[in-house]
């Protein structure tokens, strides 16, 4: 697999120097600073890629995220003009030479988590989701409408308990971290603007949101198809619905329905291994021997369940690499046989981006600012036993 990164352009913390000490051969980017729906124009995109390009031997391989906006998934307002954005800016993209594009289809939030920094036996910390913590978010600070429903009643009294227990700060401190908006992005929520944006989605079922997941790949895989682009799109982060909200990428049934959805080799998936790791049903394996052929990138990343459940709903943190639910020894395994049966294939596209996922943070880490979940020392380590695991194998 190619060895790659996510930087997240110049407010990144981490330089692109320090980023080549780790080892790692390309470059994962995003034009964050653009507006969600406007089209990256062709000079922002030549800019970027030269800003990589300057720190040999170092390339720009993926582009993560280019966002589908929220007018586009629940198809209101302005959703085919962005549509129209969205299929020039994979123009722009593709004459600049990027080919592998990663978007995801959540509702409203991204990734979410309620602490950025939890504390580790080891000193160092890591991004934790407590699902009390997120009751406590739901039912207290957001007010939303309809949340007991929900919620077991135990679950609802450890919430109540648990909001007795925080103060002031720590209340603002779970709302900041849960409406931060994504990493790297300029959009900083409020909880006003997040019950403004879940009434859009009022009376949406799963069906209904993979639907219109379905109408905008119909629209752009042919495009990209014609450019040569890989689309993957990203799995839910958690793997399970929060604030009323459908959740349509947890799991294989889910790809294998994406995949047949609209078919071609333009039409793939990232493979996230700590968002679908999460489900004590996932077997990295299975979904590799399933649908690997269309895996166009991958997170390698691990979780952990710990703490309080409810149903298919879990507690979890961001553990080692090597440490989590997930065996990432025989997910590689897999991934490289995968890149064998193309290679066998025929398949020019046979060697597969991977970056190591998120992080915990450690050592020098902690004395300097850096994105949530994106340390330097952290990631290195996550690569570094990444990168034996794939020399063992090869």
């Amino acid at each position: 697999m190619r060895q790659t990164w996510r930087w997240f352009g110049p407010a990144d913390e981490i330089t692109l120097p320090e980023v080549r000490q780790t080892g790692a051969e390309g470059i994962v980017s995003a034009l964050h600073h653009i507006p969600t729906g406007e089209v990256w124009d062709r000079e922002e995109i030549a800019l970027r890629k030269a800003m990589i390009e300057a720190t040999k031997p170092l390339t720009w391989d993926v582009v993560e995220s280019l966002p589908v906006s929220e007018d586009i998934k629940t198809q209101t307002g302005d959703y085919k003009a962005h549509i129209e954005a969205y299929r020039q800016s994979l123009q722009n993209l593709a004459e600049h030479g990027l080919r592998v594009v990663c978007y995801n289809f959540m509702p409203v939030l991204d990734w979410t988590r309620t602490r950025l920094a939890a504390p580790l036996a080891n000193g160092g910390t890591a991004m934790r989701f407590d699902l009390v913590d997120f009751v406590v978010f739901d039912l207290f600070l957001l007010n939303r409408v309809g949340a007991e429903e929900d919620y077991s009643e135990f679950l609802q009294d450890a919430a109540r308990k648990r909001w007795r227990e925080l103060d002031n700060e720590a209340r603002a401190r779970l709302a900041s971290n849960i409406v931060a908006g994504l990493p790297g992005a300029n959009d900083r929520w409020t909880l006003d603007d997040v019950a403004a944006k879940l009434t859009a989605y009022d009376g949406f079922t799963p069906l209904r949101l993979k639907q219109h997941l379905f109408d905008f790949l119909s629209e752009i895989v042919p495009t990209a198809e014609d450019l040569g682009i890989r689309l993957c799109c990203h799995p839910d982060d958690p793997p399970f619905p929060l604030l009323g909200l459908p959740r349509i990428m947890s799991g294989l049934q889910d790809y294998s329905e994406l995949i047949d959805a609209v078919t071609s080799p333009a039409n793939g998936i990232t493979f996230c291994t700590g968002s679908l790791g999460v489900s004590p049903d996932f077997d990295p394996t299975e979904f590799v021997e399933s649908l690997g052929s269309h895996i166009h990138f991958v997170h390698l990343r691990n979780t952990m369940r710990s703490g309080l459940s409810d149903g298919d709903r879990h507690s979890f943190f961001e553990a080692e690499h090597l440490g989590g639910n997930t065996d990432l020894v025989a997910t590689v395994q897999a991934l490289m046989n995968e890149e064998a049966r193309r290679r066998s294939n025929g398949r020019t596209d046979w060697q597969i981006p991977m970056r190591p996922d998120h992080g915990q943070a450690l050592l020098s880490d902690l004395d300097r600012p850096m994105m949530p979940g994106y340390p330097l020392v952290g990631r290195m380590r996550g690569l570094a036993e990444l990168r034996g695991i794939m020399a063992a194998m090869t």
